[in-house]
């Protein structure tokens, strides 16, 4: 199918928080379509707009009612998308089963398709069942999750009245849509999400539902004529990464980063003075900025996520960094707010779950935001090679 370019408002998806919502644009970006992430719900319906609208709600940091309401209006505003995408975790993290019915609400979609799996990073669903590297999500480090640990991992606990698609009997899913259900969808490949993808006949009648994995075969059944492509930024002089993420992943990634010279860092206190004044003064092209590596109380974490956003503007502002590579979709969110950021617009995926923009707004930065717990234990090491460089010949820009 190519993509018709008399689309009513193009395509739209609705995340719970900034890395979700670059990870379901990505996969459409590289199909053909420009894309453009919101960091904030507009406060009336867009116009007719053809591409990629990708809203960070900004729902997960919210307490469950207070992101029901917010999912339900952002659903209503975009109902009139041709294709109408709302992110889950792939580990089921945040409030999926409030937000996904407050989504199917307010976008009066016929029934809701829903297939969380991400086979890419190991992540998949079998028979209603959420699986990370073959252990139940609610067994796996995500259970410990210092802010929405994961409790569940079959679907149909979250979702009781759901019915449970297969992609071998995917030649139902007409059928389970004109019923009107909820249908959540095994996947252990990503071929299982295309056949899924491709056996409903009119997608504006469905509430997609999913990680990257879905929003991955949506892009693909969406293909369109490749457009002219979005020039990456100029080499960033100096980079700085932030790290806010607790999640083991990450904090594996920045030791090989730092291990690997050249790298300079510090960790934020909840006064951001002494992390400025020393960031200020050191030497090398690449500087770290990181919350302490344990959990903190709600109240704790707050404080110095506020402390490292008022470092991050500092160095902006006064062109101690020219870039950003950022950690954790509740980390980005909170440092791009205060550089005045209306939005991302896109540029690629370089990797699985990292997403690479230039900033809108008042710093036009150009960034690397990555999911927190994705990519192997050189993969800073990679983004910030690849924010300082221009591509040789031949290699992915």
């Amino acid at each position: 199918m190519t993509f018709r370019d008399d689309v009513r408002r193009g395509i739209t998806i609705l995340a719970d928080d900034l890395t979700s919502a670059g990870d379901g644009a990505a996969p459409f970006r590289q199909a053909g379509h420009e894309a453009r992430i919101l960091l904030t719900t507009p406060a009336s319906p867009p116009r007719r707009t053809v591409g990629v609208t990708a809203v960070d709600l900004g729902s997960r940091m919210l307490d469950e009612e207070a992101a029901a309401s917010r999912t339900r209006r952002a659903a209503d505003l975009f109902a009139g998308s041709e294709v109408l995408f709302k992110t889950v975790d792939s580990t089921l993290r945040g409030h999926v089963a409030a937000e996904v019915r407050a989504a199917w609400a307010g976008s009066r979609r016929r029934a809701v398709v829903m297939a969380p799996a991400f086979p890419a990073e190991g992540r998949v669903t079998v028979e209603g069942v959420q699986y990370v590297r073959g252990v139940p999500v609610h067994e796996s480090d995500y259970a410990r999750d210092p802010v929405h640990p994961v409790r569940w991992s079959d679907l149909t606990t979250l979702f009781p009245e759901a019915v449970l698609g297969r992609p071998d009997r995917a030649t139902e899913l007409p059928e389970l849509v004109g019923n009107g259900d909820l249908i959540v969808c095994s996947a252990t490949e990503d071929g299982d999400l295309d056949r899924l993808v491709a056996a409903v006949p009119c997608l504006d009648d469905v509430l997609w539902v999913g990680s990257p994995g879905l929003a991955a075969a949506l892009a693909r059944r969406c293909a369109r004529a490749a457009g002219p492509g979005v020039s990456p930024p100029a080499p960033a002089r100096r980079p700085l990464v932030v790290v806010g993420s607790t999640n083991p992943a990450t904090r594996r990634q920045l030791a090989e980063l730092h291990g690997s010279g050249d790298v300079q860092g510090v960790t934020v206190g909840i006064d951001p003075a002494p992390a400025v004044e020393t960031l200020r003064g050191l030497t090398a092209p690449v500087l770290t900025l990181r919350t302490p590596g344990e959990r903190h109380p709600p109240q704790t974490a707050q404080a110095l996520a506020r402390s490292q956003a008022a470092v991050v503007e500092a160095l902006a502002e006064d062109h101690t960094v020219d870039a950003l590579v950022v950690t954790g979709g509740e980390t980005a969110t909170t440092v791009l707010q205060p550089l005045g950021a209306t939005g991302i617009d896109l540029i690629d995926e370089p990797e699985p779950g990292v997403v690479r923009g230039s900033l809108t707004g008042r710093l036009p930065l150009p960034v690397l935001i990555k999911a927190g717990g994705f990519g192997d234990d050189a993969m800073l090491l990679r983004l910030c090679h690849l924010i300082r460089h221009r591509p040789a010949p031949g290699e992915h820009a």
